[in-house]
């Protein structure tokens, strides 16, 4: 008979997350991964069966919790199209702002996955896919509903507008990586939303 577990798989996964997001995968070592889950190797194996399988579940975490606060943002009918892709500017310039408050120069984990590993790990290059496809569509959705109410006024391919503006997210959480401060993204931000009026 199996033993049961004696631990809060949630956390331990949620406490993986914000290690390979720190560290990296190449550079979080089981050792790292015991000591932020206060898990031991045979059960950190016993549970998640290899580094990668680990990585994989915290990276799946990461993006549902991440994307779906995003989502909810774009999708709250109650301000216009243009003003919940401000507000989605906003909410990532907070969440860079508090992490360097913090002394976490972490950025996006789907970013620095997609630099460090996406060319020579297709499981992760998936993953990763499947999460810019999701994005995109809603954010595509959010411009074609802006050009009905009149706040998006930008002749562009809506989808052209939509990667647009995914790549300033990204270029946004890279940036403040390299030490860019609230008013440097404030304004990176600022340029991406004229796009969507010019």
């Amino acid at each position: 008979m199996a033993r049961p577990r004696m631990f809060d798989e949630e956390r331990a996964l949620d406490a993986a997350m914000h290690t390979f997001w720190e560290k990296g995968y190449e550079a979080t070592s089981t050792q790292d991964l015991c000591e932020a889950t206060g898990l031991g190797r045979s059960s950190i194996y016993n549970t998640f069966k290899s580094k990668h399988d680990l990585f994989e579940r915290a990276l799946a975490h990461y993006i549902d919790t991440m994307t779906t606060a995003q989502l909810a943002v774009l999708e709250d009918a109650r301000q216009s199209a243009a003003d919940r892709i401000r507000a989605l500017f906003g909410m990532v310039v907070d969440g860079e702002a508090e992490r360097r408050a913090e002394g976490r120069g972490l950025g996006c984990l789907t970013v620095n996955t997609t630099v460090e590993l996406a060319a020579r790990d297709s499981r992760a290059a998936g993953m990763l896919e499947r999460d810019t496809a999701r994005r995109l569509a809603v954010l595509r959705a959010v411009i074609e509903e802006g050009r009905r109410d009149g706040s998006i006024t930008s002749q562009r391919d809506a989808g052209a507008l939509a990667r647009f503006i995914n790549a300033a997210i990204g270029g946004m959480r890279l940036s403040s990586q390299g030490g860019a401060d609230r008013a440097t993204l404030e304004s990176i931000a600022e340029v991406a939303l004229d796009a969507l009026t010019r």
